[in-house]
């Protein structure tokens, strides 16, 4: 039998909970459904996570250092403040393209019967968003491009429209992809 590395099945029990979240069928994803998806016992996802509650923060911790670590990617390399919030925009409906499971923590679908510090988190995480963007248009606002008395209710138009355009994706069953027409209706927006 192959031994698996460190960190290797905790990275492995984190995959096979997104790809379960990829395909709800309105059940909850019980840690007994995700043992057996794995082939394991539910002692050994707990040798790894001592709750459910820690596999779902480890989802976050991930989107959290992608998302984080893109967007100071894009503060570092954009010089112009308007086309940091467009990349900005454009990394948070691609990201949860490519992450349809993930789509479902970022709205909080799949924390619902979770506990409640997961929502919170992710609270924090659209609020850290939102921040990122108001800088971003601050700098706009610097560069001649913007309006200062516009800069908080601008940030928060196009991160109620990223929310929604990921609700949008998780509820049509991933179907109806979150970047359909973005960059048209951002344009709109940044005008």
């Amino acid at each position: 039998m192959a031994t698996t590395k460190p960190g290797e099945r905790k990275l492995q029990i984190l995959q096979t909970l997104a790809a379960m979240l990829e395909h709800p069928k309105g059940e909850r994803i019980t840690t007994a459904a995700l043992a057996a998806r794995l082939d394991v016992s539910e002692a050994a996802l707990y040798r790894h996570f001592a709750s459910k509650a820690q596999m779902f923060e480890g989802l976050i911790e991930f989107i959290e250092g992608t998302v984080f670590g893109l967007i100071n990617q894009i503060s570092e390399q954009q010089e112009n403040g308007l086309s940091q919030v467009q990349a900005i925009t454009g990394m948070l409906l691609n990201f949860a393209e490519r992450n349809p499971g993930m789509t479902r923590v970022l709205i909080g679908d799949a924390l619902v019967n979770e506990d409640e510090r997961l929502q919170h988190r992710m609270n924090q995480f659209v609020e850290r968003v939102e921040l990122a963007i108001k800088q971003s248009l601050r700098m706009a606002v610097s560069q001649g491009e913007a309006k200062e008395d516009e800069v908080a209710v601008r940030a928060n138009l196009i991160v109620a429209m990223v929310i929604g355009r990921w609700h949008r994706f998780a509820k049509s069953g991933f179907k109806l992809k979150p970047t359909e027409n973005a960059q048209a209706q951002m344009a709109m927006v940044l005008v």
